[in-house]
C-alpha cells in the first residue's frame, strides 16, 4: 500500500465508526493520555513517566479508567479513539503505542454487545452474521480439556499435546498459576487461530480466574460475563458487563497486584479515584475495547499492522 493510500483508509473507517457510533447515541470523548493514576493489570506493563518534577505518571494502557469516571458522573454512553501504551509488546498484530476504539454502553447487556458487534462488522469489513461460542465447548472440541474441572496436571498435559513449549518452572507454580497461564497458552495458540473465518466469532462465559473487570455470571458462578471477539483468527475486541461493586473492582485489583509480585514485576498503586467512582454512582452496562490498527489491517486484508501504519516504527 502507498502512504495515501494508508491514510485514506485509516481515515474512512474512522469516519466510518464516527457515524455508526453518532447514530446510535454514543458520545465522542477525548481524555488525557498521561495519567496519575494506573490501572494494575496482571499481564499488561505500563509505561511510566518520570516528570522533571520527580512525579511519576503513566501513559495509559487503555483510556478505561478515566472513561469509567465520566460513567459515573453521568456522561452516559460514549466511544473514544485513544491511542494506547503497553511495554514490552511488539509482533505482527502488536506495539508498544497502538490505538484503541473504546465505548461503554450503559444498561446494556452482551446480548446488545454481540448485535453492535454483528452490525460494526458488517458496515467496516462486509461480514454477514456473528457466531457466539462457549468458551467451555470451545477448548473441549480444540484442546480437549475443561477448562472449568481440569486439574493442574491435566492443563499441562494438554499443553504438552499442543506443542506447546513450556515456560520453565511453570510446574512448579500453585494450581492457579498453572491453569492461568495453560489457559493463556491454549488459546493464543489452539482455540484463537479456528475462530471467526466464516463470520466473526464471539468467544464468551470465560472462567472466572480469567474475569478482567467483568461480573460473574449469577447462573453460572463458574463463569463471568467477559468475551473477546475473533474475525480471521485475530483478537479483535475484548469486552465484559462491567463489575460495578467498588470492593469487587478491589479485590480484582489486589489479585492483579498479587500476580505481578509472584512474578517479580512492580506492584502498581491503587487507583483510589478510579475505585471510588464505583458503587452506587456506576451504572450497570458493557464496555468494549477493539484494536483500531487490528481493525484497519483486517479491512485491507492485510496480516499486520505495520502494513496499514504510517509510522510502524514507532516515529523514529
Amino acid at each position: 500500500m502507498t502512504l495515501r493510500s494508508v491514510l485514506e483508509m485509516r481515515a474512512g473507517v474512522r469516519r466510518q465508526l464516527r457515524e455508526f457510533f453518532d447514530t446510535r447515541g454514543f458520545l465522542e470523548v477525548d481524555t488525557p493520555v498521561l495519567g496519575a493514576e494506573v490501572l494494575p493489570e496482571a499481564h499488561i506493563e505500563p509505561v511510566e513517566v518520570r516528570l522533571a518534577s520527580g512525579q511519576l505518571r503513566w501513559l495509559q494502557a487503555s483510556p478505561e479508567l478515566l472513561m469509567k469516571r465520566l460513567l459515573a458522573a453521568g456522561a452516559g454512553a460514549m466511544y473514544q479513539f485513544a491511542h494506547a501504551f503497553r511495554d514490552g509488546e511488539r509482533g505482527p498484530h502488536h506495539d508498544i503505542e497502538f490505538e484503541l476504539l473504546e465505548w461503554y454502553a450503559p444498561g446494556t447487556t452482551l446480548d446488545d454487545a454481540a448485535s453492535l458487534l454483528e452490525q460494526l462488522c458488517a458496515t467496516v469489513l462486509g461480514t454477514r452474521g456473528l457466531d457466539r461460542v462457549d468458551c467451555g465447548e470451545a477448548f473441549s472440541t480444540y484442546a480437549g480439556i475443561d477448562p472449568f474441572a481440569a486439574t493442574p496436571q491435566e492443563w499441562l498435559a494438554a499443553a504438552r499435546r499442543a506443542g506447546i513449549v513450556l515456560p520453565e518452572g511453570l510446574s512448579a507454580l500453585s494450581p492457579d498459576d498453572i491453569r492461568d497461564r495453560c489457559f493463556e497458552m491454549l488459546l493464543a495458540e489452539v482455540v484463537q487461530p479456528t475462530l471467526g473465518h466464516e463470520r466473526p466469532a464471539m468467544l464468551e462465559a470465560w472462567p472466572v480466574s480469567q474475569a478482567a473487570f467483568a461480573r460473574v455470571d449469577p447462573g453460572r458462578r463458574l463463569t463471568a460475563r467477559r468475551f473477546e471477539l475473533f474475525v480471521r483468527g485475530v483478537e479483535l475486541a475484548n469486552g465484559w458487563e462491567e463489575e460495578t461493586g467498588r470492593e469487587a473492582v478491589a479485590d480484582r485489583i489486589a489479585e492483579a497486584n498479587a500476580i505481578r509480585s509472584a512474578d517479580r514485576r512492580a506492584v502498581l498503586p491503587s487507583p483510589d479515584r478510579f475505585l471510588a467512582a464505583h458503587g452506587p454512582g456506576m451504572p450497570a452496562g458493557v464496555g468494549v475495547a477493539l484494536g483500531y490498527d487490528r481493525l484497519v489491517m483486517l479491512a485491507a486484508h492485510a496480516t499486520s499492522i505495520d502494513v496499514i501504519r504510517p509510522f510502524a516504527d514507532g516515529g523514529r
